[in-house]
């Protein structure tokens, strides 16, 4: 997309959820906000990209559904250098894996009903708000610095000091637009927040399985995961970022087409068919006519999305039945 000169724009890594490119690539301009997508592996497109108008970098730490590796201080190298805040969607590493801001980035954001209920029974998200940021400084967030109407004409960045964009998003957004969490939901949340690191272990511990089962499979084409990667960059990422193992989202393409990916996935029995990911519970997904049924054939491929890719979220279960439930969908597509 060509950025108009008159408005303020994102520019976005493009290896992102397939309802976060819709919301950047059709919703936003409806009100004034375009988005730049780019390969983020790309330091100078990146750069490139970035304009006068242009008020954040978007990444995710592991891109959905490939799950590469991002690398997060690099690019929050790059933001600063513009004066722009880097937004991070950490929800496929979960803090108990990477945390963000510890490599420069300025505000993390989760799908809670991902790993972090770890369920799958609630919608709700979460902004953590680095406090570093120097909106002052940057000289394009009046809304932050200058007088604001709605609220007696305090500047947040002088009443609230580091905590300016966090109680914006409180005082403001969130009174506006009524995004805020039921009570019981928030319930569930910090039920499941508390076996966090249990999980996460187990679903690593599983993943990593799972990918060199597959990776060894003569019905399978290729693994997309950082620890198989044939891409010497991912792998020094992925070690950097990960020491403890991480991507439990991710897919492979099966040999054949579309039909045979469908035809797989309805042979499993452990797995759930949801468009969910990160359940406690093993979940599978066609990506290209589910999660990013929205975006055309040439994003799809833009994407590393192709018509037999298969996307797993590898739960918690035993991992020898996780493996003989594949094995028994493998032998049934033969």
């Amino acid at each position: 997309m060509k950025f108009s000169s008159k408005w303020d724009n994102i520019v976005s890594a493009k290896n992102i959820y397939g309802g976060s490119f819709n919301l950047f690539e059709h919703t936003l301009p409806q009100y004034g906000i375009e988005t730049n997508f780019v390969d983020i592996f790309n330091e100078e497109e990146v750069e490139s990209a970035i304009n006068e108008k242009t008020k954040a970098l978007y990444i995710e730490t592991l891109g959905n559904p490939n799950s590469d590796v991002v690398d997060i201080e690099s690019i929050a190298k790059i933001a600063h250098k513009h004066k722009i805040p880097l937004v991070v969607d950490n929800t496929f590493a979960t803090p108990y894996l990477v945390r963000p801001i510890e490599y420069g980035a300025d505000i993390v954001v989760h799908s809670a009903t991902k790993f972090i209920g770890g369920h799958g029974t609630s919608i709700g998200g979460v902004i953590v708000d680095g406090g570093k940021f120097d909106w002052e400084a940057s000289g394009k967030f009046d809304s932050l610095t200058k007088p604001n109407p709605s609220y007696h004409g305090i500047s947040f960045t002088q009443a609230c000091g580091a905590a300016a964009f966090v109680t914006k998003v409180r005082a403001i957004l969130l009174r506006d637009t009524g995004a805020t969490i039921s009570p019981f939901n928030a319930f569930l949340f910090l039920q499941g927040l508390e076996t966090l690191s249990l999980r996460v272990e187990r679903h690593t511990y599983n993943a990593l399985k799972v990918v060199e089962y597959l990776n060894n499979h003569p019905q399978v084409e290729s693994v997309s995961h950082p620890s198989v990667s044939k891409d010497p960059k991912q792998q020094e990422l992925y070690k950097k970022y990960f020491p403890n193992g991480g991507g439990s989202i991710f897919t492979f393409d099966i040999k054949g087409d579309a039909q045979k990916a469908k035809d797989f996935i309805d042979n499993l029995e452990l797995f759930s068919l949801l468009a969910n990911v990160a359940d406690v519970k093993s979940l599978v997904i066609h990506p290209a006519t589910t999660t990013h049924s929205q975006c055309t054939k040439e994003e799809l491929l833009d994407q590393g999305i192709r018509p037999n890719t298969i996307r797993l979220s590898i739960g918690c279960e035993n991992i020898d039945d996780i493996i003989q439930d594949l094995d028994e969908a493998f032998k049934a597509v033969a």
